[in-house]
C-alpha cells in the first residue's frame, strides 16, 4: 500500500465549497479518477482520505493537504497527480503528490495572506501596529462548552504588513493543528474594535502550513 500526501489549491469559486461539501466532492473525484484507492475495512467500507486542516468557507488556499492510500505500489506520483487533475472541479488543482513522511501532529501553524480594502491604508497600518503593540488581544472563542475569553497576542505573528494605494496587505501566522487553531477573522474582529480606520476584507488566502520551526509541513 502506498501512503500518499497531495497538496492542492482551492481558489476562485472553489472557495465557496464548504468543508463538508469538500468531503463529498473528493469522494466523487476519487471515483472519477479511477485510482485504486484503499478502502477501510468493516461493515461499511469507504475510501480512506483525510484533510490536514479544515479551511473556513470563503477562504482561498494554495497549500491544502490531503492524505490517502493507493493499493498499487508501482503507480508513480506523477500519474496520481495527473489523473486527479483531469477530474478536479474549477478552482481546485493538485500541485504536488509525494509519499507521506511527517505526521499530521507536527503541524503547528498556518500562514495567511490577508488583503484589506480601506480609504486610508496608512492609517489602517498604524492601527495594526498599535494593536500588536498592546499588552493583549482578547477575543471570545467558541468551544464545546460555550465561549471563553482568550488572549491571542502571544500566538499572533505579523510577518509582513504593507500599505498600497487602496489596501493593506498582511502576512500573518497563527496556531493551527491538533491542539490550538486560531482563525485570522478573530484578529480582524479585534482590529475593527480597537482601530479607528474602517476596512473590508478583500481576500484571505492560506499560503502555508508549517511546523513549529516555521518550516513547511510536507
Amino acid at each position: 500500500m502506498n501512503r500518499v500526501r497531495a497538496v492542492f489549491e482551492k481558489k476562485d469559486r472553489a472557495k465557496y465549497i464548504s468543508h463538508l461539501d469538500l468531503n463529498r466532492c473528493m469522494l466523487r473525484i476519487f471515483r472519477r479518477s479511477g485510482l485504486p484507492i484503499w478502502y477501510t475495512e468493516g461493515y461499511n467500507p469507504h475510501p480512506y482520505y483525510a484533510f490536514a486542516l479544515a479551511l473556513s468557507l470563503g477562504f482561498e488556499s494554495s497549500c491544502e493537504i490531503l492524505d490517502f492510500n493507493i493499493t498499487d505500489d508501482e503507480m508513480s506520483m506523477e500519474e496520481i497527480r495527473d489523473r486527479l487533475n483531469e477530474v478536479m472541479p474549477e478552482g481546485m488543482k493538485i500541485i504536488s503528490v509525494k509519499p507521506q513522511r511527517k505526521k499530521i501532529t507536527e503541524i503547528a501553524k498556518a500562514e495567511y495572506a490577508v488583503s484589506l480594502e480601506t480609504a486610508d491604508p496608512e492609517k489602517l497600518l498604524a492601527d495594526v501596529k498599535a494593536l500588536m503593540a498592546s499588552d493583549e488581544i482578547l477575543i471570545e472563542k467558541k468551544t464545546k462548552r460555550g465561549f471563553k475569553t482568550v488572549n491571542i497576542k502571544p500566538d499572533t505573528e505579523i510577518v509582513k504588513c504593507s500599505a498600497n494605494d487602496s489596501a493593506l496587505e498582511i502576512i500573518m501566522r497563527l496556531p493551527a493543528g491538533t491542539q490550538t487553531n486560531y482563525n485570522p477573522s478573530l484578529f480582524l474582529d479585534s482590529l475593527k474594535n480597537a482601530g479607528s480606520q474602517p476596512f473590508s476584507v478583500k481576500k484571505i488566502c492560506r499560503t502555508g502550513i508549517l511546523r513549529a520551526d516555521n518550516k513547511a509541513f510536507e
